[in-house]
């Protein structure tokens, strides 16, 4: 394409794709050889009757998916206690954050999230020309319910809060939720991705309060990242107006036979979930006597603020250069920390023989960290 007819086509992007940065093919394929503890995936297989159902379901590739997810949202009523019409299925609960925004937001809207919180909803802000705006967390770790409802936030068209939060982990007592949507006339959009690993949830409040919508994944807790079954949960009419902007057959067939077979057998995650809790607090135990701080978590893996004087990225390198993955993040206030999600009991051995390894020589080896002015404000409260 000449470089005339490549402006003719770019000059006829709207405004909001025309800010976008072109994205660009420049990132390596996974080493398989790696540990891979930076995504917070589950890595165990599937229980043999959700296995059969996924294998039955790929018998029958040539047909389309049942429309509107029917059966899914059936049986997904029936397991959380709500009526069919409470609840969309969606392609991960990621399709489902997409449709909210479409649903509630106008260029020139605006939107607020917990901060630091699931960067993703910075894009998808973006995408509908609205306003980003982010609102700390309280001391400790609180819900900031006054900042939530007069703050900056004041004029938000919804408010989404991560609970547990990622990536920090931390979880906020849901009669601090309920407070909030109690006192709020706007949408709250509770995202419980992590909820499996936490000691409650809000699935209560449903029926209290027409502004709570909740947002369900198996992508963490039941193993299914690669499948894509998220489920949104709540008001008739919230929920029936973001089905109609839905995509037509945006789950698979495998997905769908796979939610519903979960849903019908999640007592058979119990020693998935409790190895979790395990490994999350024996991790936690053993960073520490290396000298990391770790934010007490109730997800799938652990925010480490990592030894005094020594960076989060340089920590980050170190150990994928020995084929540990784990995530850094840019963003103010987290510069100096690392995320590990919990594998399997040899992933996280492997993971803390790496990072004694490393601890022992880091003192002689890495630059010092920067100042963290916005870390101490953000996090270390």
């Amino acid at each position: 394409m000449s470089d005339a007819k490549l402006q003719a086509v770019l000059s006829s992007l709207s405004q909001v794709a025309k800010q976008l940065d072109v994205l660009l093919s420049d990132k390596p394929a996974s080493d398989p050889c790696c540990v891979k503890l930076n995504t917070n995936e589950n890595p165990f297989p599937l229980p043999e009757p959700i296995m059969q159902s996924a294998m039955a379901a790929l018998g029958q590739q040539y047909l389309y998916p049942e429309d509107d997810n029917a059966s899914l949202r059936q049986a997904a009523s029936e397991a959380y206690g709500v009526s069919k019409d409470q609840v969309i299925a969606g392609n991960g609960s990621s399709e489902l954050l997409g449709l909210i925004y479409r649903a509630f937001l106008v260029p020139g809207d605006r939107m607020a999230m917990l901060s630091p919180g699931f960067s993703f909803n910075r894009k998808l802000a973006r995408l509908q020309g609205a306003q980003f705006i982010e609102i700390g967390w309280g001391a400790d770790h609180s819900l900031p319910v006054d900042d939530l409802l007069l703050g900056p936030a004041k004029d938000a068209k919804f408010i989404l809060l991560a609970n547990p939060n990622n990536p920090t982990g931390t979880f906020v007592p849901v009669a601090d939720v309920e407070r909030l949507v109690s006192q709020s006339d706007r949408l709250i959009v509770l995202d419980e991705a992590y909820v499996d690993f936490a000691p409650d949830n809000g699935l209560h409040l449903l029926n209290r309060y027409p502004n709570l919508l909740i947002l369900r994944t198996f992508s963490k807790s039941y193993a299914t990242a690669g499948i894509r079954v998220g489920f949104g949960l709540g008001h008739p009419e919230v929920i029936g107006r973001l089905r109609e902007l839905q995509n037509v057959f945006n789950m698979n067939v495998i997905g769908q036979a796979v939610g519903i077979s979960v849903l019908g057998h999640r007592g058979a995650y119990a020693e998935n979930h409790k190895h979790i809790k395990h490994e999350r607090q024996r991790v936690t135990v053993a960073l520490s006597k290396l000298g990391f701080s770790v934010i007490p978590s109730h997800a799938n893996f652990l925010l480490a603020r990592v030894p005094a004087g020594q960076e989060g990225s340089w920590w980050q390198g170190a150990l994928e250069r020995q084929k540990i993955l784990v995530a850094f993040f840019e963003d103010a206030g987290l510069e100096n920390y690392i995320r590990v999600s919990i594998g399997t009991k040899a992933e996280m051995d492997e993971f803390l023989e790496v990072a004694t390894e490393i601890a022992a020589t880091a003192k002689e080896t890495t630059p010092l960290c920067r100042p963290s002015a916005a870390a101490a404000s953000a996090l270390s409260r």
